[in-house]
């Protein structure tokens, strides 16, 4: 092994009122199929998913919390019971003394009565498989732990007040524990590897928690486990213990022993940093490329998918937009390729996702995403086909794989045609100025796509500043590839209309007063002059839209209004519309998503363009990434979330870990990083 890349908070040394705080911050493992495990350091359950052991299984029933909470005491020599962690809350917060995110695995120390115990969770990569280990530090006497599983078998986004099953069983068969209910055909087996445990059978025990995080959503909030009973370990020096717990059969629960499992998984992390740009194998940077990991996953179930990749030489690959409720969106992934697998080296599977999508052309489009357990996606989305192009690209500029380009340029023509002829959603361009258009009454097309209620927040009807600048590239992307396969010709129309959109979009989006450009022209209510971020890609893609003369313009005023140390306002402050917190419901939290709320992911086309117009200042931008970089202690520590509030502290929001977030910082760190002598 090469040197641990350690995150470690120490809770031991804060002020109460802080500890208090990180204690209730989150971590997140994943197994490399959808299936995760997440929660608050403290333990206390705060959210409908978390849990210990967050199944992938396969359609239709997708992604299901099989083991919700671990209590954990310390039963001491004189018979006294210490909780030191699980779902209780408030009472054994000050029981954990240090967290750490060591090689992407969390661990926490405990102490309680002169006792210092380790644990260390691991979910095995390709598997619905948990390993809990603890390991006795310090400590005098003999003192047990005992372990209460407790379970509610749900599918992840369903709310906590869902029944609770009426059917669950237990079944024993020589230290083998399978917990069962009639409405899943899927049991949750557990296993402790050490021959001293037993276990007390309680015939199935009832109660009743609160999940706060719930409740400041909106959402129910209160919901009920059952536990079938509490295991029994004796601690000892030296001999650490095991609990596993597992959807899997137990020819493969039992395959690994929790050393073997632990070494072979901290390898393959290695192996992750290894291969990936040398200007991100060392802290911070190689913690993000192990955050990366987290959401490239082989989809559980989608076997049809599997059988046809492995027919042609593939393998299927997708991405996970962002946990803990988000599947794999096409515009996410198109937009995470780059730093997700091509910044890691992970060039192999660039490729598999980029021919898995492909496979999901129709009608000239790309799916927007998958619903959790169906296998087939939904594709009201104007810009990720869009993106497909700009994916490609980075892919080819990186790899020259020849034999991609020349399977999907058939697809990539087929999707320009259906564009300028017109397909779903309005989605086509104008034959009065060869401008895109696109928008559908209830839709949400671009990637301002918030709805609630049948309210679409940000309709941008008509056409979008982002979506034309997406365009335009396409069209450049694709004659410059129709020009070295089939030559001139086949290149020439599309070089047309390409250098039509351009003369129109400068003409149109161009606002001399404002000095910015508009956000939407065109649109239900006429022009939008919005101040946003939408209008950063017109510099920032390979093919700039917008005249190099207005780039330092745009650049400066998306600085002086948008910029902030964790991303990019989505409004400018001064808009009637402007939301400075993303809090509360949904409704509440739908009308500030991109009303201002901070995105982090927005900051790698920032510097993208940044470096256009400062081509010498690769150290500035560099500096862009600072507030993210520190960010990496918060939200879901050693990841990057999703949002954030839109003034001071700048609070992270949404989901804690979120793929476009940590792939832009990644690359954007790779970009900035000073080239090797």
């Amino acid at each position: 092994m090469n040197a641990t890349s350690t995150r470690r908070i120490d809770i031991a040394q804060a002020q109460a009122d802080h500890a208090r705080e990180i204690l209730r911050r989150e971590w997140l493992i994943t197994n490399g199929l959808g299936g995760y495990g997440s929660g608050t350091i403290s333990g206390m359950v705060a959210r409908r998913y978390h849990g210990l052991l967050i199944a992938a299984l396969p359609a239709p029933f997708g992604r299901v919390v099989m083991l919700n909470h671990l209590a954990e005491h310390l039963r001491l020599p004189d018979g006294r019971g210490v909780l030191i962690g699980g779902e209780e809350p408030g009472a054994q917060e000050h029981f954990v003394r240090e967290f750490r995110i060591e090689d992407g695995l969390p661990i926490w120390t405990y102490e309680a009565e002169g006792y210092l115990i380790e644990k260390r969770l691991l979910l095995i990569h390709g598997q619905n498989t948990l390993h809990v280990t603890y390991r006795l530090l310090s400590g005098h006497g003999c003192a047990r732990l005992e372990l209460r599983p407790s379970v509610h078998f749900r599918q992840h986004e369903h709310a906590v007040s869902e029944p609770l099953e009426t059917g669950y069983t237990l079944l024993i068969h020589e230290r083998r524990y399978e917990v069962s209910s009639a409405a899943l055909p899927h049991a949750l087996r557990l296993f402790v590897h050490d021959e001293s445990a037993c276990f007390t059978h309680e015939g199935g025990r009832r109660r009743e928690i609160h999940y706060p995080t719930e409740a400041d959503r909106g959402y129910p909030s209160r919901g009920v486990l059952w536990s079938p009973g509490t295991f029994s370990i004796e601690l000892l020096p030296n001999r650490p213990v095991t609990l596993v717990a597992s959807t899997e059969e137990w020819a493969s629960v039992l395959a690994l022993d929790p050393d073997a499992a632990l070494a072979a998984d901290l390898a393959r992390r290695q192996r992750l940093i290894a291969a990936a740009a040398p200007g991100v194998q060392a802290a911070p940077a190689s913690e993000l490329v192990l955050a990366a990991d987290q959401f490239i996953i082989t989809p559980a179930g989608r076997l049809e998918d599997a059988a046809r990749a492995r027919a042609a030489g593939d393998e299927v690959r997708t991405v996970i937009a962002g946990y803990h409720w988000f599947t794999d969106w096409g515009r996410d992934t198109m937009i995470s390729l780059e730093g997700l697998t091509l910044t890691t080296g992970r060039h192999q599977e660039a490729g598999w996702i980029l021919r898995t999508f492909a496979h999901y052309i129709r009608d000239g489009l790309i799916p927007n995403f998958f619903p959790d357990g169906k296998c087939a996606g939904l594709y009201h989305t104007a810009d990720a086909t869009l993106w497909f192009f700009h994916a490609l690209d980075r892919y080819l500029d990186v790899t020259h794989d020849r034999g991609t380009l020349e399977l999907l340029l058939p697809k990539l023509v087929d999707i320009a045609g259906h564009h300028l002829r017109g397909t779903h959603f309005g989605i086509g361009v104008d034959p009065a100025d060869g401008l895109l258009r696109q928008g559908e009454e209830g839709y949400q097309l671009t990637w301002m796509d918030a709805k609630v209620d049948g309210w679409v927040v940000t309709p941008r009807r008509g056409k979008a500043v982002e979506i034309n600048a997406l365009w335009y590239n396409a069209l450049r992307l694709l004659a410059g590839w129709l020009r070295e396969e089939r030559g001139e010709e086949a290149a020439q129309p599309f070089a047309e209309h390409a250098r039509r959109a351009r003369d129109s979009f400068n003409r149109r989006f161009w606002s001399e007063e404002r000095g910015h450009l508009l956000d939407v022209v065109d649109g239900e209510g006429g022009d939008d002059p919005a101040l946003r971020p939408n209008q950063i890609f017109a510099i920032a893609l390979r093919h700039p839209v917008l005249d190099e003369a207005r780039w330092p313009a745009v650049l400066e005023k998306v600085r002086a209004e948008l910029l902030t140390p964790v991303g990019l306002r989505t409004l400018a402050r001064g808009h009637p519309d402007f939301q400075p917190r993303y809090f509360g419901d949904l409704r509440a939290r739908d009308a500030a998503y991109h009303q201002g709320t901070v995105w982090a992911w927005l900051i790698g086309p920032f510097i993208d363009a940044w470096l256009k117009v400062h081509p010498d200042d690769r150290a500035g931008a560099r500096r862009f990434l600072e507030g993210l970089i520190a960010h990496l202690d918060h939200g879901g520590i050693g990841s990057i979330s999703e949002v954030f509030d839109a003034e001071e502290p700048f609070t992270p929001r949404a989901c804690i870990a979120q793929a476009w977030s940590v792939a832009e910082v990644l690359r954007c760190w790779a970009k900035t990083a000073e080239p090797l002598r």
